[in-house]
C-alpha cells in the first residue's frame, strides 16, 4: 500500500509503538511494523497525540496587559477591560487574537473553543475578527466561537439582539455569563432559549467565586434536564466547588453528571483570581476536574485568558497548564498525570462533541508529537510539542535545544 506520509515508531497514549500511515489527510493506516511504501519519519518512541484541544479561550480580549491594571479583583478585571474594550477595533482585534493563536498552534494545539464578547459597547467587531481568524487560520486549527454577554444580559438593553445577529452570522454556539446580571436565572432561562433556537451547545461562565451558599449550577442542571440537553451543555470556572466539603462535593458531581453537563476547569485564572481577600491560609480556589472526572463528569482544563487583567501571564501551552493543574491539586502518581494530559486531549475533545477526533484510521490526520516516552512524563516534564500535522500537512515545527560542549 503507498501512503503519502508513514510515521514510524509513534507511541501512543495507550503505550503502544505503532506506525501511522496517511493518506489524503486522513489515517489510513495505525499499526506495529506497518508494510507500506512512501516518504517516512521514524520518530523514535515519542509520544505521539492528535493534537491538543483548547475548550476555553478568550482571543478578543488577550494582550492587553499594556491597556489595564493587573492587581485587582474579578469584578476589577471585568471593570479593566470593559473599559479597554471600548477602543477595540476590528483591526485591533484581529492582530492581537492573531498573535495568541498562533503561539497556541505552535503548542500543539489543533482544535479550539474561544469564548468572544458581544454587547453594545464593543458590537460585532471582535466577531467580525475573530470569523477572519477562523478562515485564515483553517490550514492549522479548527476555531470554534462562542459568542457570549460578560458584562450581563437583561441588565443590558440591545445585548440579546446583538448576540442573535452573531448567531445568524455563523457563530458556533452560545455562551453566558450569569453573576454578572442582575437576573442570573432569568439569563440561563434565555440563554437555553437562543441555544434551543439556533440548535447549538451552550457554554457557561459561572459560580466564579468560594461562597457555595447558593450556586447558579442547580438551574443550570435543572433547564438541561428540562430542555434534553444533556450532553450538550459546558459550565466554566466553578470555583464555588472548590469550597464544598466531601460530601456535598459528591452531591454536586452526582448532579452533573445525571444532567449530562460537561466541566472546565480554568487554573491558571482560578488560580490567579480567587482567595484574593485573605492575608493567610489563602485558598487555591481551584474545582478539583479529577475528582468530577472519577464521578463520570466530562471534565477540560483550559487557558482561558492570555496577557490581560484576568490572567497577566500564558504562553498557550497546554501542557503547562496540565502540569499547574498537577500541582495544584497535589496529584504526582504517573496515572493521576496522565489523567491531566487526558483533560486536554480526549476529554476536551468529548466536551467539544468532536466526532473525528483521534488517532484512528479513517480520522483527520491531526497529531503533536511530544519530546517524552509517556503522558505522565509530558505532564511532569513539561515537555515540548516538537512538530505537528494537520490533517497530514505539517504546520509547525519546533526545533529540539542543542547543549553545546566545551
Amino acid at each position: 500500500m503507498n501512503f503519502d506520509l508513514i510515521l514510524r515508531n509513534a507511541r501512543l497514549a495507550d503505550g503502544r509503538i505503532v506506525d501511522l500511515g496517511i493518506t489524503a489527510g486522513r489515517f489510513a493506516a495505525v499499526a506495529p511494523a506497518l508494510a507500506g511504501e512512501g516518504p517516512a519519519q521514524d520518530l523514535g518512541g515519542r509520544l505521539v497525540v492528535p493534537g491538543f484541544v483548547e475548550t476555553h479561550l478568550h482571543l478578543d480580549k488577550s494582550c492587553i496587559l499594556d491597556r489595564c491594571s493587573s492587581e485587582g479583583s474579578l469584578q476589577d478585571a471585568i471593570a479593566e477591560v470593559a473599559a479597554a474594550k471600548k477602543a477595540f477595533t476590528e483591526t485591533d482585534v484581529h492582530d492581537r487574537a492573531r498573535r495568541t493563536l498562533e503561539k497556541a498552534i505552535l503548542q500543539g494545539t489543533t482544535r479550539i473553543r474561544t469564548h468572544v464578547e458581544i454587547d453594545p459597547r464593543i458590537g460585532l467587531r471582535s466577531f467580525a475578527a475573530i470569523r477572519r481568524l477562523q478562515a485564515e487560520y483553517a490550514w492549522a486549527v479548527d476555531l470554534e466561537i462562542c459568542v457570549f454577554p460578560q458584562e450581563g444580559l437583561l441588565n443590558d438593553p440591545g445585548a440579546e439582539e446583538l448576540l442573535i445577529q452573531a448567531m445568524e452570522q455563523g457563530a458556533d454556539l452560545i455562551g453566558g455569563c450569569p453573576y454578572t446580571d442582575s437576573d442570573p436565572n432569568g439569563q440561563i432561562a434565555r440563554i437555553f432559549a437562543i441555544a434551543k433556537r439556533f440548535g447549538t451547545d451552550i457554554d457557561f461562565h459561572l459560580d466564579f467565586d468560594l461562597d457555595p451558599g447558593r450556586m447558579g449550577l442547580d438551574e443550570v442542571c435543572r433547564q438541561t434536564v428540562a430542555q434534553g440537553m444533556g450532553g450538550r451543555v459546558t459550565i466554566g470556572h466553578v470555583t464555588k466547588l472548590s469550597a464544598l466539603p466531601p460530601a456535598d462535593f459528591a452531591a454536586v458531581a452526582q448532579r452533573l453528571k445525571d444532567a449530562g453537563v460537561a466541566v472546565t476547569v480554568l487554573p491558571a485564572t482560578d488560580l490567579f483570581l480567587m482567595g484574593r481577600s485573605f492575608d493567610h491560609n489563602i485558598p487555591r480556589g481551584v474545582t478539583h476536574a479529577h475528582r468530577l472526572s472519577g464521578w463520570g463528569v466530562t471534565c477540560s482544563l483550559a487557558t482561558n485568558n492570555v496577557l490581560n487583567p484576568f490572567t497577566p501571564f500564558g504562553d498557550c501551552s497546554l501542557v503547562r497548564i496540565a502540569n499547574l493543574y498537577a500541582n495544584i491539586a497535589q496529584l504526582g502518581r504517573p496515572a493521576e498525570m496522565a489523567a491531566c494530559l487526558d483533560m486536554v486531549t480526549e476529554q476536551s475533545a468529548r466536551l467539544l462533541n468532536l466526532k473525528d477526533y483521534g488517532i484512528t484510521v479513517g480520522n483527520p490526520a491531526d497529531l503533536v508529537v511530544l519530546d517524552a516516552q509517556a503522558p505522565a512524563q509530558a505532564v511532569a516534564e513539561l515537555a515540548q510539542p516538537l512538530f505537528g500535522f494537520k490533517r497530514g500537512r505539517r504546520i509547525f515545527t519546533r526545533p529540539q535545544a542543542e547543549l553545546h560542549r566545551p
